[in-house]
């Protein structure tokens, strides 16, 4: 029994570590596109065909249900898969909707009108195309109203954080910060839309401020599985666990294993 977990690159190990914590008696096999990485620069098009076609590969490997760990996969080509590419026996998951769940305090499956939240000012961190595709506003409208999002492009930190330098991803991030500062002075809360980002939490709040929440995925999305499987043990697969990579599996385990602080091993998907 396996559940697929995709991202474009390394990001999506946060969201595999948090669940293979939570439900330890779960397979994972876990696809990173490496040779395509990142995502957060190329088109809408290039993003939809490159997350269908990891997509489709973690299905052969016998997945019912993938998670797609990569917020700009999800931002840009989730909708449009489920709408008339995903075979009905299939599902495909994104990991806005955990976020969305905490910040507004409730549940998914809640489909009354959007009523007021008690966060009004929203930073939003994120890559290039899930700032541009504006999916998390959208999503975020159909549950709160009165909730102001300004957004942050976060230009250059997932390259950073892929090539392991951590100094220039700290530097990027409170540049980062200091930008939305001067658009939002005073946020109260903070979305990590990108799942790289976890491993600079603590940057993110030390540059944002201690009174400002910080909400990240990794765990969110962890929990939301979880309740998921309950409702859904058809969606277990088959398949047993792996971890793939479209680039160089040497190149891949060594960065893996220095990005989750244990050995991480890769073979070529």
């Amino acid at each position: 029994m396996a559940v697929g977990i995709f991202d474009s690159g390394l990001g999506g190990l946060t969201v595999l570590d948090a669940a293979q914590k939570r439900l330890p008696e779960v397979e994972f096999i876990y696809l990173a596109d490496s040779a395509n990485a990142p995502y957060g620069v190329r088109t809408a098009d290039d993003i939809y065909d490159l997350t269908c076609a990891a997509v489709q590969r973690l299905f052969d490997a016998g997945c019912d249900l993938v998670i797609l760990a990569c917020n700009t996969a999800s931002a840009a080509a989730l909708r449009r898969m489920q709408e008339g590419w995903v075979p009905s026996d299939k599902r495909v998951l994104g990991v806005f909707v955990p976020l969305i769940e905490a910040l507004t305090e409730r549940q998914w499956g809640d489909n009354s009108p959007p009523r007021e939240v008690a966060v009004k000012h929203v930073a939003l961190f994120a890559t290039p195309a899930t700032v541009a595709s504006r999916a998390f506003q959208r999503e975020l409208a159909f549950r709160a109203i009165g909730v102001d999002v300004e957004a942050q492009a976060c230009g250059g930190v997932v390259d950073a954080i892929e090539d392991g330098d951590m100094i220039l991803a700290d530097a990027l991030v409170r540049s980062h910060v200091d930008a939305l500062k001067r658009k939002m002075p005073e946020p109260q809360a903070a979305v990590l839309g990108c799942t790289h980002y976890p491993l600079m939490q603590d940057e993110f709040q030390d540059a944002l401020g201690a009174g400002v929440k910080v909400f990240s995925q990794a765990g969110l999305v962890g929990e939301s599985l979880a309740d998921y499987l309950d409702r859904h043990p058809d969606k277990m697969g088959s398949g047993t666990s792996a971890h793939l990579t479209t680039g160089d599996p040497v190149k891949v385990s060594q960065r893996a294993t220095q990005f989750l602080r244990r050995q991480i091993t890769f073979e070529a998907a």
